[in-house]
């Protein structure tokens, strides 16, 4: 039986083996000589995952979040890149039918990978944050087993760790378009690989003779969000060599109970595609009366429609399709005039931020849907209403923004800048940001195509603490351009004619209708110049919070203090020398230091006295006798 249309997700059966340990090509791997799981090097591989997270799977090293493991595991400074670089296989049967095609789809890869399927070599482009589609219709063995290899390689500048540690360690990794806490932070331990790997979703799409790619919904408000359109563009390509007539179909349903929807619009439009060709298609507008609304966390329900777009082909039938939930909700920021800080709005309401940095959900890059479901509940619940993907870290996936959109919580993205490796870091790093400039905004305008239609992404942030080099930093700005309804906080005043007469539609903009701030302390954010104006980072005395001198301006990027798990936790991730807690040494002036152990002080520690400026508060309460005391 044939393939339907749809997608098939590559997560299961993969191999793995070091590139030095095999002798065969990629073309042998993929014709002559496939591996089995028996045979040495080979090993079952976690895919999406890297290659860590795969030699800790079959045991080949050590947990590197347990007590000081991680300092047994070779660092790829002093093993060479080719230490790192890895294969990966599988295998998949896909039978076409006449007149369908298929496409091989890698959501995410780190750093650069050879691409090999059926004896046929594909190189894929560099970059950590892009996704990469490959036609392999006339390479497919559709009445068989097709052989797939993946050679991958880590980052071209992995960096060297100092001795003392630091910010990005050497700040190498800031060359490349990738992750930068990699090399180490002063909150974690270098991670030995550079989390090289295929790190996100594999999975192949089958359609017919015309495929969609990337549609855009956006909605737009009037009369205080009595009145909303729906805005909808999609790209449309025909891998046909004959001009065909579509219909394109799109149908918006509200969630009744469980997987029961009401279907509220439902609007077919003819299109013609000229053979071969590639088109940008805006439906006409839906009209909504009085929707139900998507709110934050806090201040209402995270109500969300299910957008169903498909497209028929002529004595064909179902050629393609895609569906996406979708929240109707209007964001507007802008700098209040009496303190300089960021101010938002949501659906003409003011909200009070309360939020925090994300950095991400596992150091080895197993992002599993349960654990980020686990992870986001974790922080609605703690009330917060907003997360900062921090720039030294991923652009996160879209099950962090599925979960993001189910419980309510907004998010700032920011882009892989960090002032630490882009200028402004000690050692003196690199202030002309990654080497490949085009790169770095190809990886970009890709992260917000495939984000965009999230209703818990609320803006699009240059860098950390950093801005990006002024020609990434000014392309950004162009390709983040609000549509001019959204461009003031006062855009209801616009009426719907003005949109649809004046102005192109807002879902024919890369994303028009999100701010982008060209770094986290501007604009609006810490003293809004770019000064290091973030922060404290350690204990406080706890009064001094509710002083209004504390912090001076009105949006604080980043906080950081302690944060001390359950006893439970420090069981789990130490052997038993490392439960012991800290000494209390006292000091002449009378204040008390703390002193952890060797184990403590690998993961960044932060104690609960500053002496000379904040006695202990665990001693406050009394002298703790263990672990279970002291947690």
């Amino acid at each position: 039986m044939a393939a339907g249309i749809g997608k098939k997700v590559l997560d299961e059966e993969w191999l793995a083996a070091r590139s030095t340990e095999v002798d065969l090509s990629g073309i042998e791997l993929t014709t002559t000589n496939p591996p089995t799981s028996d045979q040495s090097p080979w090993m079952e591989a976690v895919v999406p995952g890297t290659v860590l997270a795969t030699l800790l799977k079959n045991k080949l090293v050590p947990d590197p979040f347990y007590g000081l493991e991680n300092e047994s595991i070779l660092d790829i400074a002093d093993s060479g890149r080719e230490y790192y670089t890895f294969w990966f296989f599988t295998t998949f049967e896909c039978k076409l039918s006449t007149d369908q095609h298929v496409d091989l789809n890698f959501r995410a890869i780190n750093y650069s990978a050879e691409v090999y399927l059926n004896g046929h070599k594909k190189v894929l482009p560099k970059g950590m944050f892009r996704r990469h589609s490959i036609d392999i219709t006339d390479i497919l063995n559709s009445d068989g087993q097709n052989l797939l290899a993946v050679l991958v390689y880590p980052p071209d500048h992995p960096g060297k760790i100092p001795p003392e540690g630091g910010q990005g360690g050497d700040h190498e990794i800031g060359k490349d378009v990738a992750a930068q806490y990699v090399e180490g932070w002063d909150w974690m331990a270098p991670i030995r690989d550079r989390n090289t790997g295929i790190w996100d979703e594999v999975s192949l799409s089958v359609t017919g003779p015309v495929k969609m790619v990337d549609p855009h919904l956006v909605s737009s408000f009037f009369d205080d969000c009595k009145r909303a359109y729906l805005h909808t563009t999609v790209e449309l390509v025909n891998q046909s060599k004959s001009v065909v007539d579509c219909s394109l179909n799109i149908q918006v349903g509200a969630e009744q109970e469980g997987d029961i929807f009401l279907v509220e619009h439902l609007q077919t439009q003819h299109v013609y595609i000229p053979a071969g060709s590639h088109v940008q298609h805006t439906l006409p507008e839906l009209f909504f009366y009085k929707p139900n609304l998507w709110w934050p966390n806090g201040m209402g329900k995270q109500y969300l429609y299910n957008v169903e777009i498909t497209v028929d082909v002529k004595d064909y039938g179902e050629s393609d399709s895609w569906s996406q939930h979708f929240g109707f909700r209007k964001i507007e920021s802008y700098i209040d005039s009496s303190t300089g800080g960021r101010l938002f709005k949501v659906n003409g309401q003011p909200i009070f931020i309360r939020g925090g940095n994300w950095i991400l959900s596992d150091g080895l890059l197993r992002l599993s849907k349960k654990r980020y479901e686990t992870d986001i509940k974790f922080h609605a619940d703690m009330n917060f209403n907003m997360l900062r993907c921090w720039g030294g870290g991923i652009a996160e996936r879209p099950d962090f923004y599925h979960y993001c959109d189910i419980y309510g919580l907004l998010v700032w993205q920011e882009f892989w800048i960090t002032g630490d490796c882009d200028g402004r870091g000690d050692p003196v790093s690199n202030p002309d940001g990654p080497l490949d400039h085009d790169l770095f905004l190809l990886c970009a305008r890709d992260t917000v195509k495939l984000l965009r239609n999230h209703p818990s992404l609320a803006l699009w942030v240059g860098g950390n603490e950093q801005v990006p080099p002024d020609d990434i930093n000014t392309a950004l700005k162009k390709d983040l351009e609000l549509h001019p309804y959204f461009e003031t906080s006062t855009n209801c005043k616009h009426s719907e004619e003005e949109i649809s007469s004046t102005w192109k539609d807002p879902s024919e903009y890369l994303d028009g209708t999100r701010i982008y701030i060209q770094g986290s302390m501007w604009d609006g954010f810490a003293n809004g110049k770019g000064d290091f104006t973030d922060g404290p980072y350690e204990i406080q005395n706890p009064e001094n919070f509710f002083k209004d001198d504390f912090y001076k301006y009105g949006f604080n990027p980043e906080v950081g203090s302690v944060g001390m798990p359950v006893a439970a936790t420090i069981r789990a991730t130490m052997p038993p020398v490392g439960w012991q807690i800290p000494l209390f040494k006292t000091l002449e002036n009378g204040y008390v230091q703390e002193v952890p152990n060797p184990i403590w002080n690998y993961h960044k520690y932060i104690p609960y006295s500053k002496p000379g400026l904040v006695h202990d508060q665990i001693l406050l309460y009394g002298t703790p006798e263990d672990l279970d005391d002291f947690c």
